[in-house]
């Protein structure tokens, strides 16, 4: 069934609970305040750091901007793009959407002005909603992307150049829209990372979404009881996906607006979450606010907390296992998705397998899984070669993009990922890289996760990638570009002495001291990383041997 059904029977269930939470810890705090007594205040949303509304105002808040969108003319089949950092208007407007039979156009807040602009006319966007954090981007384009398409403004002050969103749903129906939805119907439309150029268009239909709200359940078992503490930002993917585990229970969910340890350890507390995803550096960040003393576990009601889980990148085994020393009660689970197979959960860990950390898991729930050689031939168990997933999730094409989609979606419903990995006697599957990230030296294949996985043992570095830098001899040779934890130095000659541990060939031919660009998923920036250092002179890199 269309996803958008979820909501509308959590109101006749639920109604009166509580669904969503929004916290901004940067923001000084005046008082609590309910969703209704915030609107019958003078128009100040950044006063108050905590905002909150049920089931019920989620859902009015979502059929007054379907019956807008409506009202000015869109049908089902348009796009309406959102540009707006995590807020309690982001889910009430992605539902809205859907529910007048249009799709969902997600934009990452980071795009500048022209990723903006090639976005909305790559997908064909018919109206763009963006907040205020986006008014000088948008304003820079406003005059050509408003020529074929409507932009709606969310905040205080709107420009000139945008309508009003808040004035305007306010006086639309708050009665639900009667527009017939399929599984089949196209419902969203997802961007690639755009780490090798401009982002592709990934369009998902209806069933995907829904599949990936049944996936979230059945992996983590959430109830109407469970608070899931959302922090990474829900145009990506994973974050809205994970976030389906409280739509389809009924659950409440917390939007963090912040990273900082005692930020997360403080929302938990105050809000009784028992549910966190966290992303590999935060995770190190608490870890080490810990160990520094900066933050203390007793100061926080944390007895709720019931799992932690990770994903968007290889989780590092010493960071688990560091992990237990300070919260050995909680279940651990990490998931591994791509935006093309509807986020996380076509593979996962599973909390149940713990003794297997490292390993990204088996197939998913509905999932399928193998690893195949160049020739798309499976490989034996043990050999490394391209994963590819299939079920409900996988995307229905690039949008306007047929070449594209031929690259990596089979006729037989198989989606070639570009990331190496192998599986184990036991079945669980390791990611080992992106197919594009191998490091060819002298012949030889470098998977610079296993690289990354080893140098985090260190005790000084707190993040590290390692990428293939031109050389005219090997092709190319290894560097490690680290980033150490605050407060502690660490030489070249140190590392070079920790790697001898590795196997000769694996070994970094070069050191680099320097900060770890990630985008807001997590991610390594490796392109930016290779941009910046693939000019360095390697004549004096020095022989390992």
């Amino acid at each position: 069934m269309p996803i958008t059904n979820l909501l509308e029977e959590n109101c006749k269930k639920f109604g009166e609970d509580i669904c969503l939470v929004e916290i901004n810890p940067e923001v000084k705090e005046v008082r609590r305040v309910t969703w209704k007594e915030y609107e019958l205040m003078e128009p100040s949303p950044l006063s108050h750091y905590r905002r909150e509304i049920t089931w019920n105002v989620f859902n009015e808040k979502s059929n007054r901007f379907a019956n807008l969108l409506l009202s000015r003319g869109i049908r089902k089949g348009d796009k309406v793009a959102i540009l707006l950092m995590n807020c309690l208007e982001w889910l009430p407007i992605y539902f809205g959407i859907l529910k007048t039979g249009a799709l969902a156009v997600p934009l990452n807040f980071r795009y500048a002005s022209d990723e903006i602009e090639y976005c909305v006319n790559l997908a064909e966007v018919n109206i763009l909603v963006f907040g205020p954090e986006f008014i000088g981007r948008v304003e820079e384009i406003a005059d050509s992307v408003s020529r074929n398409r409507l932009l709606f403004y969310v905040g205080e002050n709107c420009p000139s150049f945008a309508e009003d969103y808040n004035s305007l749903s306010a006086n639309c129906s708050s009665q639900s829209p009667s527009v017939a939805l399929t599984d089949a119907d196209d419902a969203a439309i997802y961007f690639s990372s755009g780490t090798t150029g401009f982002p592709k268009a990934i369009l998902h239909n209806h069933e995907s979404l829904m599949h990936s709200a049944v996936v979230e359940q059945k992996h983590h078992g959430q109830t109407k009881d469970d608070v899931f503490l959302c922090i990474p930002p829900l145009y990506h993917t994973g974050a809205k996906m994970h976030w389906f585990g409280s739509l389809i229970s009924g659950g409440k969910a917390v939007l963090l607006k912040g990273t900082k340890p005692e930020y997360i350890l403080d929302a938990v507390s105050k809000e009784k979450c028992s549910i966190v995803w966290l992303l590999v550096p935060w995770a190190q960040d608490i870890l080490e606010a810990l160990d520094g003393g900066k933050i203390r576990l007793e100061d926080y009601a944390l007895s709720q907390w019931r799992l932690m889980h990770i994903g968007a990148q290889p989780v590092p085994p010493s960071l688990i296992k560091h992990w237990k020393t300070y919260f050995p009660g909680h279940a651990y689970d990490t998931n591994y998705g791509l935006s093309e197979s509807i986020g996380p959960g076509c593979v996962h860990l599973g909390v149940e397998n713990i003794h297997k950390v490292g390993a990204i898991g088996k197939a998913g729930y509905g999932w399928e899984t193998k690893i195949v050689d160049e020739q798309k031939n499976t490989v034996a168990k043990g050999e490394v070669g391209e994963l590819a997933v299939r079920g409900p999730g996988v995307m229905t094409c690039y949008y306007n993009d047929e070449a594209a989609t031929k690259e990596v979606l089979s006729e037989d419903g198989w989606l070639y990922t570009g990331d190496m990995a192998q599986e184990d006697g036991d079945g669980f599957l390791f990611l080992v890289d992106r197919k594009k990230d191998v490091i060819i030296s002298g012949g030889e294949n470098i998977y610079p996760v296993q690289i990354e996985d080893f140098l985090r043992n260190h005790n000084a570095i707190h993040d590290v990638a390692v990428i293939g830098l031109p050389d005219k001899r090997l092709g190319e040779i290894t560097a490690a570009v680290i980033e150490l934890k605050p407060d502690m130095a660490c030489t070249e000659e140190e590392i070079n002495q920790f790697c001898h541990k590795l196997p000769r060939y694996k070994r970094p031919h070069k050191i680099i001291f320097a900060d770890i660009p990630r985008n807001p998923t997590g991610k390594i920036e490796k392109p930016k990383l290779r941009e910046r250092y693939c000019g360095m002179s390697l004549v004096a890199a020095q022989n390992r041997g």
